[in-house]
């Protein structure tokens, strides 16, 4: 890949993570099995992280789009 194009995907993935600091997805648990009778639970599971992750990408994302190939 060229150094455009993975400065291209860093500044929009920068961009995205600025604009979502999380997203949760949920798993299915069983609780109790017993024969016929089934008893399951939902849990989510929170997935955050700093916005200054997505600053710092999008910085690097633009700097590499600037940057003159060798």
């Amino acid at each position: 890949m060229q150094t455009r194009t993975i400065g291209i995907i860093m500044t929009v993935i920068g961009i995205i993570m600025l604009l979502y600091n999380s997203f949760n997805y949920v798993t299915t648990e069983k609780v109790v099995d017993l024969g016929p009778i089934q008893v399951n639970k939902e849990v989510n599971h929170p997935l955050e992280w700093s916005p200054i992750i997505g600053v710092i990408l999008a910085v690097i994302g633009v700097v590499l789009i600037l940057r003159k190939n060798k």
